[in-house]
């Protein structure tokens, strides 16, 4: 082995920590004691000698940042990119080049947002993914157009474009989270493009929020995750309090998707899978009593159950 090319490799484990509040989708955030003020997900390194896994590790770290004792946790996608985690302008010419990060990131949902200040909208992150009021207007006004320009007569680009965001006739396909935010990162079109290096000037506030370090990545690629499983898994109940109506459960499942159900369809699809059962008492809220349903116990063991594949209302989640 040639000695003079060894590097140290520091393991950090962050964790995508999942709610629904409200109609909103949000992350647990931590703040950015760095002079962007930038928020960031749970992270810390993996220290072999004190974590016996990388879980126990990043579970630690959650506890020990926010006092949240994370229940179901699944390890989403590593990152070992050169250049992908600095701190400010200077970008990969600043980092440490004995040193290579390795990014480990996570997935977790939680039911509850206790401290509700430290919980951050993803769609604030990412305002082009929500489409419950039609298609947002950023993405005609200012994304698309910048992608056509940066694109231009490369072939390789514009499939990646055109296939990322349904561009130009092409279906949108909600699970491209990822997709669409390392083009748009590669473009130049996101701060961290800038706090990397890889772009002069600063971004607009307009193309969403930064995080620090590459916890925008992580939380794209938790999202693409989620909006997949939602559709293979029942893991929409892993989101909803032990009682709910029906509404509840379509309304958080739109809240993840970005878009609006069929509501006919969507509890037709319910009453076939049969994942709920009536509890036998009517909701207190305000207006006309609703039902209550619960998560069918049996059903929460069983390794066979399908998810929710339930086509959006909107035309234009189907086609730009």
């Amino acid at each position: 082995m040639d000695k003079s090319h060894t590097a140290s490799v520091l393991i950090d484990l962050s964790a995508a920590i999942v709610s629904v509040r409200g109609d909103q989708p949000v992350c647990l955030t931590v703040p950015d004691v760095s002079e962007y003020q930038t928020p960031g997900l749970p992270f810390g390194p993996f220290y072999p000698d004190r974590h016996r896994t990388m879980e126990i590790g990043l579970r630690q770290w959650v506890v020990e940042q926010t006092a949240l004792d994370i229940g179901y946790v699944e390890q989403l996608y590593t990152f070992g990119d050169r250049g992908r985690r600095s701190e400010g302008p200077e970008g990969a010419d600043g980092q440490n080049e004995e040193e290579h990060i390795v990014s480990v990131g996570y997935l977790a949902l939680s039911k509850q947002c206790p401290q509700p200040d430290q919980w951050s909208e993803w769609y604030k992150h990412f305002p082009w993914e929500d489409w419950r009021n039609g298609r947002p207007n950023i993405l005609n006004q200012q994304i698309i157009p910048y992608l056509e320009a940066w694109s231009d007569s490369d072939e390789i680009r514009r499939l990646r474009l055109q296939q990322a965001f349904g561009f130009p006739d092409r279906a949108w396909n909600d699970e491209f989270v990822l997709d669409r935010y390392e083009l748009m990162y590669e473009a130049g079109l996101v701060w961290e493009a800038y706090a990397d290096g890889r772009q002069k000037e600063k971004i607009s506030a307009q193309n969403g929020i930064a995080m620090q370090l590459d916890h925008r990545r992580i939380l794209a690629t938790a999202m693409s995750r989620l909006r997949a499983k939602l559709k293979y898994r029942p893991v929409v109940f892993e989101l909803m309090p032990s009682s709910f109506t029906l509404t509840q459960v379509q309304k958080t499942t739109e809240a993840i998707l970005g878009a609006i159900l069929h509501k006919q369809n969507f509890r037709r699809q319910l009453a076939k899978n049969e994942l709920v059962e009536p509890t036998g008492q009517m909701s207190k809220a305000r207006g006309r009593p609703a039902e209550l349903f619960k998560f069918r116990q049996d059903a929460s063991q069983s390794s066979n159950l399908p998810g929710l594949r339930i086509p959006s209302v909107n035309p234009e989640t189907s086609r730009r």
